[in-house]
């Protein structure tokens, strides 16, 4: 079964990319660029994984990641943390939110396939907060 990848981030070029590159790879792949809009697909859509920039317009990417993990209906979708910001008051407050891994762009391409892999096995049920 195709796993389903959720790209939240608001610069359009990154968010293309990303989706090209996951698609690409034999994924199916949906990009979104705001908070609102991870909220609303991550419902309806159901994905395996997200990938959730922290500064997105309207509702970021921390309270959106806290909306999608309040609902019983997503709770368990994994939420990775993919941002420029360095500081580790942002992978505090990711943690908190619920997302289980902080990786910082740029990403190389074959990290964000390695994470796929990682977190969508059906053996990774149990995930724990990390850097990338």
């Amino acid at each position: 079964m195709t796993k389903r990848i959720l790209i939240a981030e608001d610069n359009a070029d990154c968010c293309e990319l990303l989706v090209f590159l996951l698609r690409r790879t034999g994924y199916e792949a949906l990009g979104v660029q705001t908070g609102e809009d991870a909220i609303a697909h991550a419902l309806s859509n159901q994905p395996d994984l997200i990938f959730m920039d922290l500064g997105l317009p309207g509702i970021d990417g921390i309270a959106a990641t806290a909306a999608i993990k309040q609902n019983p209906k997503t709770a368990a979708i994994p939420i990775v943390a993919l941002s420029a910001r360095l500081e580790q008051t942002w992978k505090a407050k990711a943690l908190h939110a619920g997302m289980i891994m902080y990786l910082t762009k740029p990403a190389a391409p074959h990290a964000i396939i390695r994470i796929i892999e990682r977190l969508t096995n059906a053996d990774s049920a149990d995930h724990e907060y990390r850097s990338a």
